[in-house]
């Protein structure tokens, strides 16, 4: 599995500064990135970077009103930069009331799929907590998204921390959907004393990361995708620290 980053995690920095961020990125031993907007650079122009850093584009998180508004538009640009994934990173409260919503999401996200699969590239659905917190017919959310979708035009991205955060277990969670499964955010969390999710660098939190890498070895997964939402250290000093605890550890 190679090692890359969500570049949400060094949002302020990509904005203030995409070449240089990019740079230390590489210098830290992370072979791909994530991207969460491109801040106006031109694709070409971040291709030939990427490829002076080495660093893959694995793709890019897109937002439901860009899937709806642009899709011809980012998957051209995912496609300039050498990337292979275009995923949906979030559905907003008004979109995820009730079960009929889900219903019409994921009839949405199935002609979405269809369409990235035709231009070459794959799209995913990264989950977060909330997908377990409604049932659709029986199951939760999340479960009943990748039942009514065809596996290979809706792959999964699991999200592990936010897996756990709602009770459930990543490992199994790993096992369920292997084979359809080639992204993974490996994340760290504590809960705070009003038991909100705390994002903490690898191995500082709660996750056993260490049953979750060996799981998604074994599941097919490509990409072990680093992330932190929000830093206990500047974001380029937490995930150097990541990095660091990825190499210990051997999985690097």
């Amino acid at each position: 599995m190679s090692i890359g980053l969500q570049l949400y995690t060094l949002r302020s920095e990509m904005a203030a500064d995409l070449e240089g961020t990019l740079r230390k990125v590489a210098s830290l031993g992370y072979e791909g990135v994530e991207f969460a907007g491109y801040f106006d650079f031109p694709a070409d122009k971040l291709r030939s970077l990427l490829d002076e850093l080495g660093l893959t584009a694995i793709g890019s998180h897109v937002g439901l009103v860009n899937l709806r508004g642009n899709l011809a538009g980012e998957i051209e640009y995912v496609k300039a930069i050498g990337g292979s994934y275009i995923i949906c990173p979030h559905v907003a409260d008004n979109e995820r009331k009730d079960a009929d919503n889900w219903k019409k999401l994921y009839v949405e996200l199935q002609e979405i799929g269809e369409q990235v699969t035709k231009q070459g590239l794959q799209f995913g659905y990264h989950n977060h907590a909330f997908e377990f917190d409604i049932q659709v017919d029986g199951e939760f959310a999340l479960d009943a998204l990748y039942q009514a979708t065809n596996s290979e035009q809706v792959l999964a991205e699991m999200d592990v921390c936010w897996v756990q955060y709602a009770g459930q277990d990543p490992v199994s969670y790993i096992n369920k959907y292997a084979g359809r499964l080639p992204l993974l955010h490996l994340k760290d969390f504590a809960k705070d004393e009003q038991n909100h999710m705390q994002t903490l660098e690898l191995g500082q939190g709660i996750v056993q990361l260490d049953e979750v890498i060996a799981a998604a070895a074994q599941a097919g997964v490509k990409w072990l995708i680093v992330e932190q939402d929000r830093c206990q250290n500047p974001p380029l000093e937490s995930i150097a620290n990541s990095m660091k605890w990825l190499k210990d550890h051997n999985v690097l």
